[in-house]
């Protein structure tokens, strides 16, 4: 009879890789490096991430400097880069409430490298354009 695992087994798998400090593997669809490709990835999280590379902001500030964001979702974004390390948030106890956000060296390395991505779209942007002049979107057929 073969052995069943019990509930959890897969967590469990999971949190030891992770204690190992083995590499993540992207194309695994249970791997949890992609949870932290999609923090990093999306709209909001390179933004913040570029941002912060030029020092320390309060939410506010990421706020104005992030334009188009929601509270809502720059709190969330917040949220998943400092679980996943990238993000400092420092509380001080005054009235009103003050709370800085920077990036941990982590949170850098990760933003030095969605910074170049960040400028290629905006240098080539042109060129972007262009090609979606030849290539209008299909029309759907539902």
């Amino acid at each position: 009879m073969a052995e069943r695992k019990k509930p959890g087994a897969l967590a469990r798998a999971v949190k030891q890789q992770a204690a190992r400090r083995e590499r993540g593997d992207l194309y695994a669809p249970l791997c949890p490096s992609r949870g932290v490709l999609e923090h990093v990835t999306s709209r909001w999280g390179v933004l913040v991430l570029v941002v912060l590379m030029e020092g320390t902001r309060r939410f506010s500030e990421l706020r104005r400097e992030v334009a188009g964001v929601s509270e809502k979702m720059l709190a969330q974004t917040l949220q998943a880069l400092e679980q996943d390390g990238f993000v400092l948030r420092e509380v001080y106890p005054v009235i009103p409430p003050r709370v800085d956000y920077s990036l941990t060296p982590m949170g850098l390395e990760v933003a030095e490298r969605v910074s170049g991505l960040a400028d290629w779209i905006e240098e080539n942007m042109a060129r972007v354009l262009e090609a979606r002049t030849r290539h209008p979107p299909k029309p759907d057929k539902g």
